[in-house]
């Protein structure tokens, strides 16, 4: 099992991130805590305009945010892309097709801020929610549907953290989160790197 510099020091305190709605960290965090079992993951959901603040105000080390993101002063991993979808009642007009475009939406109340009072207005048929499809997925309801908008841009999704004050987790963290297993060669030079300081 990887040993992190934080256990080699005798710090054992725990390593913040935080994440944006839709950002799913299952398969993360149950990586870092088989690898790293003395060394706490507090995971803590973020309001996506409130992404910059927290990283700021060191409320958290590390941060998976949604683009775009005011990268001054942040490093930033790009990760992977959303689809973009609109996101509907089951009997609006727009569930009956199978992909849509921002044309076919230009007469609805189109919002894009999901919460509970617009997910509502949706339900009510009252608006239309124009979000990336993991939003839509992680608050699914059997009264709501979404459909693909085929010309509207992709979000990105991405993880950051300061630049001038990084985490001694932050490489340990960056390593599972890119895949790389305990024995793998980049894993092993930073650790070494980590003894020499």
């Amino acid at each position: 099992m990887s040993t992190p510099s934080s256990e080699r020091s005798g710090d054992r305190s725990p390593l913040r991130i935080g994440f944006v709605p839709g950002v799913t960290l299952t398969r993360w965090s149950t990586t870092w805590r088989e690898r790293f079992r003395s060394v706490p993951l507090e995971t803590v959901e973020v309001a996506e305009v409130e992404q910059r603040a927290v990283l700021d105000a060191g409320a958290v080390d590390l941060c998976f945010v949604r683009g775009p993101i005011d990268t001054d002063g942040l490093h930033l991993i790009p990760l992977y892309e959303e689809v973009a979808v609109a996101w509907v009642s089951k009997e609006h007009p727009v569930a009956a097709f199978d992909e849509v475009t921002l044309a076919d939406l230009a007469d609805e109340t189109v919002l894009t801020e999901a919460d509970a009072e617009t997910i509502n207005q949706v339900a009510l048929e009252i608006a239309v929610l124009h979000v990336p499809m993991s939003i839509a997925r992680s608050h699914s309801r059997r009264d709501l549907t979404y459909r693909p908008i085929t010309d509207a841009p992709m979000t990105r999704i991405g993880l950051a953290w300061p630049a001038d004050r990084p985490h001694p987790l932050t490489d340990d963290f960056i390593g599972v989160v890119r895949g790389r297993t305990p024995n793998s060669s980049r894993t092993q030079q930073e650790k070494a790197k980590k003894a020499r300081r």
